[in-house]
């Protein structure tokens, strides 16, 4: 790929995800909601640390079924804080237990986490056209708003930071530089 999206550095791995997932749009919901607890582990760190870490999250969350996540308990909290594998934050893990009873909430009560989401932006990715990574901003009135939703329904690290990041990664917006291939690829996909 182009050095347009100059964000992932000369790393192989980060590189790969930049040219075969990040930006790529996810209506399913399970993958959704994945994307959203890794993005809020995130908080204060680097993507490339989670992503690291992303095969041992998949493991210690049970495939982030949230239906398995919502009856957590005590014990094993405390068997996640000793997993070497993870980050290890008691506010972000209790935070995912609590997100994955509200998912369960929404995905019976409502239209669907996917539909909760995607909604704001009626189904169809925003094709932004960023000619440097300078211009892509860090949050956006359509991230603020997704977030104040979450965390109002009581979602914990949804932040308009954290929630424009995720929207960047499950493709809700096209935020690869004009010159970057996969810029044109995602456009094309819609």
């Amino acid at each position: 790929m182009s050095d347009g999206c100059s964000w992932y550095g000369d790393d192989p791995f980060y590189k790969a995800y930049h040219d075969e997932e990040w930006g790529v749009p996810i209506y399913d919901s399970r993958a959704l909601f994945e994307k959203l607890i890794l993005d809020g582990f995130q908080a204060g760190l680097s993507w490339i640390t989670i992503l690291r870490k992303r095969e041992n999250f998949i493991a210690a969350f049970d495939g982030f079924k949230p239906e398995i996540i919502a009856r957590y308990d005590d014990k094993k909290v405390e068997e996640l804080m000793q997993d070497s594998g993870i980050v290890r934050n008691r506010a972000k893990i209790t935070g995912t237990i609590i997100g994955a009873q509200l998912y369960l909430d929404i995905e019976e009560k409502e239209d669907g986490f996917s539909n909760l989401l995607w909604q704001y932006l009626d189904g169809k990715p925003l094709q932004n056209s960023w000619v440097s990574m300078a211009e892509v901003p860090a949050e956006t009135e359509l991230s603020k708003a997704i977030s104040k939703d979450l965390k109002n329904r009581g979602f914990k690290f949804v932040g308009p930071t954290i929630v424009y990041a995720f929207m960047q990664a499950v493709g809700m917006v096209n935020d690869h530089v004009v010159g970057c291939p996969r810029h044109q690829e995602l456009r094309d996909l819609v």
